[in-house]
């Protein structure tokens, strides 16, 4: 069956959005088609508006609508310290917590030779440029736990042992509700390693 060139179109645009194969593409395409205008026309707008009112803050690299983002616009927020992590992404999913109160930098990305990525293309410059200034007394590295994370968490690491800061890693370990027996064992030596003193 020949599927109408608009309807197609919308199949082919959707489908290159992650998570989303030709199935779901296709039923996200129909449903729009069943939808009223004036709900497409909101969703269009809404996507329009992510690329021209979002840019990414001056300072730390978040999303942001102005030059700077809320967070480093915060004056409550802890000057002396950086969680430094991939994606503007991880800053939310730290920030769900509400455990954290400094101020972040996002490197958008890591290294990673085999993809291109070297220190030239992520903002760890920019990084040292701002523990140069002398306020910041902890780096917190939020790298994820995989072998691109690691490498760009030693690097950043050698970067800043010349600054005697505090350069923390954010604990690894056994999620709560996991079980023991369905961990991988790099998991739990992690663990192992991280354990805390129970007072």
């Amino acid at each position: 069956m020949q599927i109408a060139e608009p309807l197609q179109l919308a199949i082919d645009e959707l489908s290159k959005l992650p998570s989303i194969g030709k199935k779901s593409a296709l039923r996200l395409a129909l449903h729009l088609l069943k939808s009223d205008k004036e709900n497409v026309d909101n969703l269009v707008n809404a996507i329009s508006d992510l690329k021209t009112k979002i840019q990414f803050c001056k300072n730390c690299f978040n999303i942001s609508v102005d030059d700077l983002c809320s967070v480093c616009e915060n004056p409550k927020r802890d000057r002396s310290m950086i969680c430094v992590v991939e994606e503007a992404s991880d800053i939310i999913s730290i920030e769900k917590t509400n455990e954290y109160r400094g101020l972040y930098h996002v490197l958008g990305g890591v290294l990673s030779p085999l993809s291109g990525k070297s220190a030239d293309n992520l903002n760890i410059n920019e990084l040292v440029k701002r523990v140069e200034k002398g306020s910041i007394k902890e780096i917190i590295i939020a790298t994820n736990p995989d072998t691109e994370g690691e490498t760009t968490s030693l690097y950043i690491f050698k970067l800043l042992k010349p600054f005697n800061l505090k350069v923390t890693r954010l604990a690894r370990g056994l999620p709560i509700g996991g079980d023991l027996e369905f961990a991988d064992d790099a998991t739990i030596g992690r663990a192992v390693l991280g354990r805390i003193e129970l007072l």
